[in-house]
């Protein structure tokens, strides 16, 4: 698995990527954002930098802070958003790898946010995943906005984006006359599908939902490829 570090302006900051890629198979692949463990043979993934200047903490508060600061200014957000695709798609032909009729955006917690609002923005992509995301919005969608097929997978007891915010969000597709699905997880909690976290009571990884959550993403993926939605 070829990494190659790149960097783009992504909205008011200069950001630093993370290009992934199986450099031993041939081809042109679509183009998602998100990392390796996606990548694979499949795809040219990007892990994209939406705080700027590729910095990275160790956690809270710091990490709270710099998320809360990109949640709060949408329009900056969804800049760095639709500019990570754009230099994803970009690098990827650059290297003859990339498919650029294929595209899509998988995020994960706040990153779950991001991409919900890269949809909201109109962006042209295939595809939105969000998981155990964050789904409120200061900027809703309104008709015909929404280009991308969107899927929201969640846990039914996560206390970060309770049911409240699920029904605001289905309200707001609807409303958009959105292409979207969203599954919920009975009795899982905030980040079931990442191994790495534990928050007693607010995130606790599940294998099985994670599991069967990475084959369902990509068959959705897939299918959103294929026109299959």
């Amino acid at each position: 698995m070829s990494v190659e570090r790149i960097d783009y302006q992504g909205g008011s900051v200069k950001a630093k990527g993370a290009l992934v890629w199986n450099e031993k198979v041939s081809g042109k692949r679509p183009a998602i954002k998100r990392a390796q463990k996606m990548a694979g043979d499949k795809y040219v993934a990007l892990v994209a930098d939406m705080y700027g200047e590729g910095k990275t903490c160790e956690g809270p508060p710091t990490s709270q802070e710099w998320m809360m600061a990109v949640r709060a200014d949408r329009v900056e957000g969804r800049k760095r958003a639709n500019a990570a695709m754009a230099s994803l798609v970009a690098e990827a032909d650059k290297r003859g790898i990339g498919d650029s009729s294929k595209k899509a955006a998988v995020g994960f917690c706040f990153g779950g946010g991001n991409v919900l609002e890269l949809a909201r923005s109109g962006a042209d992509v295939n595809a939105v995943v969000s998981l155990h995301g964050d789904l409120q919005t200061t900027m809703p969608a309104k008709k015909g906005d929404i280009k991308a097929a969107v899927f929201v997978i969640h846990g039914s007891k996560d206390p970060v984006a309770p049911k409240a915010d699920r029904d605001a969000l289905e309200a707001e597709m609807d409303g958009a006359g959105a292409n979207w699905q969203m599954l919920d997880f009975g009795g899982r909690l905030h980040s079931f599908a990442e191994e790495e976290t534990m928050m007693k009571g607010v995130a606790e990884y599940h294998a099985g939902a994670a599991h069967q959550t990475f084959r369902i993403l990509d068959d959705f993926i897939q299918d959103a490829f294929n026109k299959k939605l």
